[in-house]
């Protein structure tokens, strides 16, 4: 059960680096971000290359990394635009619905088959992560209106799907060329860096404002430099764990970063329904743990 253990710790570090994207968002325009972070975290995992060997590179895998890396990118930059305009608590959560979409597109590419447990388990996770979207008042049937409503919660479904689309390549490129996750992280890194510079040229307009100024530049750099870290980290152990184990079971897993991010940071942003926020973690747990026992 390494693999169950490796999406944990995924899951915990992406809800570190999910609280800490918020707070620096306040500071920053998201693809100023974007961009900042992706060079930071391109040099830094620069020094794993020395760990890893080049087997199943080529031409042919570096053009699926490619493409799975815009579609992650783009996934990325609608996150953190959401994430810089709406609460954390009504962000986050609509992402939890990615594990049922990637167990149906790795059931008809991958033909990776789900127990009972385990989309029972999905199932949960989802319920969970859902009834965190959920403001008092509100119809049940809310996560679903908000798909269908203008504006930032649009750009978090579009994530949604490249999301989906992105987890079910990384099986298929880890399993078909049998690149080390180290490498194909690396790799991703700097084809990040790659796609949101292209993005930033064509579509930022220069107005002549610094990015950094004097009163926040050091508190920018030191949160920014965690995030890089905390970023790295959860990609590797995210990989290794897809390497192991079917692919929806892992970004279930991942998920619950939606929980430790909306419980934490709904107190940190002093958001509302923090309780609710509390009786959702037991479906979410209790989905987790039926996919670990199966």
């Amino acid at each position: 059960m390494t693999w169950f253990w490796l999406a944990i710790f995924s899951a915990l570090l992406s809800a570190t680096a999910a609280i800490l994207q918020k707070k620096v968002l306040s500071e920053l325009k998201a693809l100023d971000f974007t961009l900042i972070l992706s060079a930071v975290v391109a040099a830094l995992s620069t020094p794993l290359l020395a760990f890893t060997g080049t087997e199943g590179l080529n031409a042919d895998s570096m053009l699926y990394l490619l493409v799975k890396s815009v579609l992650n990118a783009l996934a990325f930059l609608c996150i953190m635009t959401a994430l810089k305009n709406l609460e954390i608590g009504r962000t986050l959560p609509l992402l939890a619905a990615s594990p049922m979409i990637i167990a149906l597109l790795a059931f008809i590419i991958l033909g990776e088959m789900l127990s009972a447990y385990e989309i029972i388990g999905m199932t949960l996770i989802v319920a969970g992560t859902f009834i965190l979207e959920l403001k008092k008042n509100e119809s049940l049937l809310r996560p679903f209106h908000v798909f269908k409503s203008p504006g930032y919660h649009r750009i978090i479904f579009a994530a949604l799907i490249l999301i989906s689309a992105s987890a079910v390549m990384d099986k298929f490129i880890l399993v078909k060329f049998k690149i080390s996750p180290i490498l194909f992280v690396v790799i991703q890194n700097y084809f990040f860096l790659i796609i949101f510079l292209i993005i930033y040229l064509f579509t930022r307009k220069f107005s002549g404002e610094k990015i950094f100024t004097k009163e926040r530049s050091k508190y920018l750099v030191i949160t920014i430099l965690i995030i890089a870290i905390v970023t790295i980290g959860y990609r590797l152990a995210q990989i290794e764990s897809t390497k192991l184990a079917p692919v929806g079971i892992v970004i279930s897993l991942k998920r619950l970063s939606v929980l430790f991010a909306v419980l934490i940071g709904a107190k940190l942003f002093k958001e509302e329904s923090y309780m609710k926020k509390v009786a959702a973690t037991i479906l979410i747990v209790t989905g987790a743990m039926l996919i670990y026992e199966d």
